[in-house]
């Protein structure tokens, strides 16, 4: 099965007339990197929260790897699929790194040097392994921010959803956060995150959703809906600078993402344009 989450005509409201979700059709395969966006009260939160079955629908299905959300529990589901919160303190609350990675999993029956094992793995892929006896309201936020991540990490997690996984960080400390993230990727992971960020959608998302009042109205490449103006609009969003640049210079066959796409297409049209005075 490649689908690590599908959703079927999903529909979600915390009232009955007050409907946040409204027939979500969406298929999540595994190992992708997708960025999910849209303006504040979007519905980006309540869909991801349904990700792992800390929502359940009000109509329709949600199926973590061919498994119904209403017929398990959060913390069986869990097992396939993690989610990281917005913000790290809500979430952590032992009194040493080691045993706030170390959580999940001895709740899941594990302990002695397998437990270690998983733990030192988690610290590791995090860079928190030498604070590993340290308070973790001694660390950084990004720190903490990554300590969460690790928690998910020693579930074994086929899947991490994170809620604006860089919000409160300065710059550094996004980079490298992002560029944790796309390293579990690369492992396999599937990571699906929240950002209102256009530029960490086009540095780091394959694929990216938008919504806008409870409706998916785009799903596809960064650079494909970077061109979709009435999406762009509608969900309240600002293209890359770059990208915006190039748009209204209408000079590039296909908008840059980044500063070296651009200087790359300059060039490009330079050669272009020196060899059709040559010829």
């Amino acid at each position: 099965m490649n689908n690590i989450i599908v959703a079927k005509d999903l529909t979600y409201g915390y009232e009955r007339d007050t409907v946040v979700l409204k027939d979500i059709n969406l298929k999540i395969n595994k190992g992708e990197m997708i960025a999910l966006t849209g303006k504040n009260g979007s519905g980006k939160t309540t869909l991801s929260k349904h990700f792992n079955g800390l929502l359940k629908p009000t109509k329709g299905t949600i199926l973590v790897d061919g498994i119904d959300t209403r017929e398990e529990t959060v913390d069986r589901i869990a097992l396939k699929v993690g989610y990281v919160f917005q913000n790290p303190d809500h979430q952590i609350f032992n009194d040493t790194v080691y045993k706030e990675a170390a959580f999940g999993p001895e709740n899941q029956g594990l302990e002695g040097e397998e437990l270690r094992k998983r733990v030192v793995h988690a610290l590791e892929a995090v860079g928190l392994l030498e604070y590993e006896n340290i308070y973790p309201y001694s660390l950084s936020k990004g720190q903490r921010q990554r300590l969460s991540i690790a928690s998910v990490i020693a579930m074994n997690s086929e899947a991490i959803v994170l809620d604006e996984p860089t919000t409160g960080l300065d710059h550094r400390e996004s980079l490298e956060i992002m560029e944790l993230l796309k390293e579990l990727n690369s492992e396999g992971i599937t990571i699906i995150f929240i950002t209102h960020d256009m530029n960490l959608v086009a540095k780091y998302g394959q694929r990216m959703i938008v919504l806008s009042q409870g409706e998916i109205i785009a799903d596809d490449s960064p650079r494909n809906i970077f061109k979709m103006k009435k999406v762009i609009e509608r969900a309240h969003l600002r293209v890359p600078l770059i990208t915006e640049l190039a748009q209204e210079l209408e000079m590039f066959r296909d908008a840059p993402l980044d500063p070296q796409e651009f200087f790359q297409g300059l060039c490009e049209m330079r050669r272009d344009y020196a060899n059709v005075l040559t010829s």
